[in-house]
């Protein structure tokens, strides 16, 4: 049997410190995306759902929001227990569907392909992905910032934001706001608790419920005014735009870790080069 040679112990320490640091920057990354997608659900329960600034108005209470911001705020609740000049609309006034359907000869072997089996539950963050190289039957394509809805089983809350542009399995809804004003909005009702609770109850079939966008487009949820939806979109985007670097960032991060190690273990790179190639990637 072939021996196999391994670096001094010293060595070995280094290296595991180095991918051990990869690892530790990938975990950081993720729990900082778990922390702004909480910071935009936060504000958006706030303003949207509990209304916070109407209630705060007519409690008399200090303002908590920058004054240019408080003053767009309705000063009042309507009967309906929204704030005043607020409006009930449907997603479907909102966003669009909006995957196009490609066939496998069409599709580029190199392009990412997202599959249920890809999708996270309870997280915007997608940060696997195949190639489209080994598909055989029928797509749908997306965009980098759309939408991607696991409609197969929605009560598994498999809902996120495409990091890149390509393609999905069938069994995904791909979806985009009509507006720009809008897309942080329906990013985060279609990814809320109570929209993929209505998907469960109103899905079709038995062993295998699907809903679809049919369903989905009749949600109701607030009209908010388009200064309102202008200002919080200003807010929210930016959490948005980290969170993709983040997960692009990470993926840069596992495969240096993963071309390091046998090279490392081989010597075939030098400690100091691969702490000089980790020091530039992070």
């Amino acid at each position: 049997m072939r021996e196999v040679e391994v670096p001094p112990i010293k060595e070995q320490k280094a290296i595991a410190s180095i991918l051990g640091s990869l690892d530790d920057k990938i975990d950081l990354n993720r729990r900082m995306n778990e922390t702004l997608e909480a910071m935009a659900r936060t504000l958006f329960r706030d303003w949207f759902v509990d209304f916070g600034p109407t209630r705060a108005k007519m409690a008399g209470e200090a303002p908590y929001l920058a004054p240019e911001l408080w003053e767009l705020f309705p000063d009042r609740l309507d009967d309906q227990g929204k704030p005043e000049g607020w409006q009930i609309t449907t997603l479907g006034n909102l966003a669009t569907n909006c995957g196009e359907s490609i066939y496998p000869e069409q599709v580029d072997p190199l392009t990412p392909y997202v599959g249920l089996e890809h999708l996270p539950r309870r997280s915007i963050s997608l940060s696997t992905w195949d190639r489209a190289e080994k598909i055989t039957s029928g797509k749908s394509i997306f965009h980098e910032g759309n939408i991607l809805f696991g409609k197969l089983r929605p009560y598994f809350h498999k809902v996120v934001i495409a990091p890149v542009n390509g393609i999905c399995s069938t069994d995904i809804v791909v979806i985009d706001a009509k507006k720009d004003i809008w897309r942080s909005i329906v990013r985060l009702v279609c990814s809320s608790k109570d929209f993929v609770d209505f998907t469960g109850r109103t899905s079709q079939g038995t062993k295998m419920p699907r809903t679809s966008w049919g369903t989905m487009k009749a949600y109701e949820l607030i009209q908010v005014p388009d200064n309102i939806c202008f200002a919080f979109e200003n807010i929210t985007n930016t959490f948005f735009v980290k969170i993709q670097k983040n997960i692009m960032q990470s993926r840069n991060l596992a495969q240096l870790r993963d071309l390091l190690l046998p090279k490392l273990m081989s010597g075939e790179i030098s400690i100091r080069d691969a702490e000089k190639m980790v020091e530039d990637a992070a």
